[in-house]
């Protein structure tokens, strides 16, 4: 896809929870219970980033993706990145070009790969705070590293680089899915 999830409902049609309250948050989370949000409550930035999800809303029995697409695993973005040049390069190949959405001087933003990364921002754990706006994306893996992490993609306004990391699951980022 060439931006980032909007949905509300899983596969099946049953409502993804809306969780604004950072409390709440943090505990959908720890009952490993699927979540999303507008950043800082905002309906009219998922019109323009889409929205967040923790990482329970990702792997979810009822499914988050349309038929036909699947949220990529780390494997699938380790080939993204190499495909784009690796790591140091493959960020500034992502994001959209120019500084609409930017806060600082987008770094290398070409997005010759048709991606079109857009700084959403994320949601932290813990205290449920939202962080990056502007500054930062992070999108989602399907692939878990343990039982509290799973894997990510995230880059910066300021670099060319993507960094895949290890990221709580009750964090909040964006997803992007790709084809079967």
């Amino acid at each position: 896809m060439v931006e980032n999830l909007k949905t509300t409902k899983f596969r099946d049609g049953s409502s993804i929870p809306n969780v604004t309250d950072n409390n709440d948050w943090t505990n959908y989370g720890a009952m490993n219970m699927g979540a999303y949000c507008d950043y800082n409550n905002t309906v009219s930035y998922s019109n323009t980033y889409g929205r967040l999800y923790n990482w329970y809303a990702v792997t979810n029995e009822r499914n988050i993706c349309p038929p036909g697409w699947h949220v990529p695993s780390s494997a699938e973005w380790e080939t993204l990145i190499s495909y784009l040049g690796g790591q140091t390069l493959a960020g500034g190949a992502m994001k959209e070009k120019g500084t609409t959405h930017c806060s600082g001087p987008n770094i290398g933003g070409t997005n010759r790969s048709g991606f079109t990364a857009l700084p959403g921002g994320c949601r932290q754990i813990d205290s449920g705070m939202y962080y990056g706006n502007g500054v930062s994306c992070a999108w989602w893996s399907s692939s878990q590293i343990n039982e509290q992490t799973a894997w990510y993609c995230q880059l910066y306004y300021d670099q060319t680089s993507i960094n895949k990391m290890a990221f709580d699951k009750t964090s909040g980022c964006s997803i992007r899915l790709i084809k079967d």
